[in-house]
């Protein structure tokens, strides 16, 4: 069946109706413990399953295109690529992996906004058409390498709250589009759609009515050129807030409704990408150092300070950071504060502490402060919503291992999918049974790799 590898090397247990997410972190805590203590990833499968599902329910009829670079484990794209969306891919690893699960090349989109040549003509050779293009030497570039690609114009949005500025550095001013249609046309590239990006900072989802409104002035210049506009891409920007979702389809639906209604052809996409994936994923890191420090030295202004000058601050080590799992930590603001896995008693003394990664660089701080029970070395750390921008490109830190993923399911869940046709021999393969109460050993374990 399409969308399934048939040599994926992953396993997916199947929770017991007694069995919750947390058994599983303890048990596979328990297996670390004993084998090494490595930091590990559990991803709950069930959960792109409802994402689908409010998806569908709220922004239907526009048609998700995963954004591969957010996760590509193997469990998430097989998954998602069962359930019949599409794939944002921003470069040529990334194509190769949804091709290989038999995406048909018509649902796939190159995204990159700077695309090297050589990935240009990977896509022109296995037929991926679909591309973005913002500038007059981009459009060139595709043109020499792959003069049958279909071009979404990459407009510019502007966040009116003028909290977020990294929307201009990618996309062309409306200004500009007659110019690169001119291009175009000399070139003889087709373009047959527009494209916006709402960063996922954006806190006023009335943005969306300029974006749209400017995607409307770009569909009507591009007539006067000849071009057949059929596609109209709202890019990312999804949190996974179900209350976002509607807000958005609040404000786009109307539009949408007006300026590309049903009858004018236009196929509405998006590109959701952590939408998907950053609940469905939990990381457990492993406590490898400690250090008591004087308070002033690593609080910053504002925080609650110690309750007397005697009261250590800890700064704690953990065997992930930046230049692993928490990558994303360097690009963007990072609020997920972990839990303690072990037990504790509610009137236990909390510390001022922050927590490091592994490489003793200055930039591999994962959380600036928080306040934690006193923490041994060799205690656990549990990170949520751990899921966008961790299961990606390896590390070139000396040293670091991927954190293996664990996969889980609950049965409710594995029921749905085979109530939506979206099972196989191949896929069964792939599951495992997990019993309530009861505790993973190493010998049990099951061998899973990302």
């Amino acid at each position: 069946m399409k969308g399934f590898l048939e040599d994926a090397n992953y396993s997916i247990g199947l929770l017991d109706e007694g069995a919750t997410l947390g058994d599983v972190i303890d048990n596979y805590v328990y297996e670390h413990t004993l084998t090494g203590k490595n930091a590990f990833f559990v991803g709950d499968l069930g959960k792109l399953l409802k994402k689908h599902n409010q998806w569908q329910n709220v922004m239907a009829p526009v048609k998700p295109f995963y954004a591969v670079k957010c996760n590509s484990s193997p469990g998430v794209l097989e998954i998602l690529a069962a359930l019949g969306i599409g794939f944002a891919c921003s470069s040529k690893s990334e194509m190769t992996l949804v091709q290989d699960l038999g995406i048909a090349p018509e649902n796939i989109i190159y995204t990159n906004p700077c695309k090297q040549a050589s990935q240009i003509k990977y896509a022109a050779k296995t037929g991926v058409n679909i591309m973005t293009c913002d500038n007059e030497s981009e459009l060139k570039k595709i043109a020499r390498n792959h003069p049958s690609a279909k071009l979404l114009l990459h407009i510019a949005t502007e966040d009116i709250s003028g909290a977020e500025e990294m929307n201009m550095k990618f996309g062309t001013m409306l200004k500009s589009c007659r110019h690169l249609m001119e291009c175009a046309k000399e070139l003889e590239v087709q373009i047959v759609g527009v494209k916006f990006h709402i960063s996922s900072s954006c806190k006023e989802p009335q943005v969306y009515i300029h974006a749209i409104s400017d995607a409307r002035c770009v569909f009507d210049m591009a007539e006067e050129f000849g071009f057949k506009m059929n596609m109209l891409d709202i890019g990312g920007g999804f949190t996974g807030s179900e209350l976002q979702l509607e807000e958005v389809n609040h404000v786009i639906s109307p539009l949408l409704d007006v300026y590309f209604p049903e009858e004018s052809g236009v196929n509405v996409i998006a590109e959701p990408g952590c939408y998907y994936v950053s609940s469905a994923f939990t990381l457990a890191v492993n406590i490898i150092a400690k250090k008591a420090v004087e308070h002033d030295k690593v609080l910053p202004s504002g925080m609650e300070q110690p309750r007397s000058d005697d009261e250590p601050t800890f700064m704690y080590y953990m065997n992930d950071g930046v230049y692993g799992s928490f990558a994303s930590k360097l690009s963007e603001k990072f609020n997920t504060i972990p839990e303690v896995h072990k037990k504790y008693k509610e009137d236990e003394p909390l510390f001022a502490s922050s927590l490091w990664g592994p490489s003793c660089d200055e930039l591999d701080q994962i959380v600036e402060n928080c306040l934690l029970p006193e923490l041994s070395v060799g205690d656990w750390l549990i990170f949520d919503n751990m899921g966008s921008g961790t299961l990606g490109q390896q590390s070139a830190f000396n040293d670091f291992q991927r954190p293996p993923v664990y996969y889980m399911m609950s049965f409710n869940d594995w029921y749905e999918m085979q109530d939506a046709g979206i099972t196989s021999d191949t896929l069964m393969k792939n599951f495992f049974f997990v019993p309530s109460c009861i505790q993973l050993s190493p010998e049990d374990s099951f061998s899973t790799a990302a």
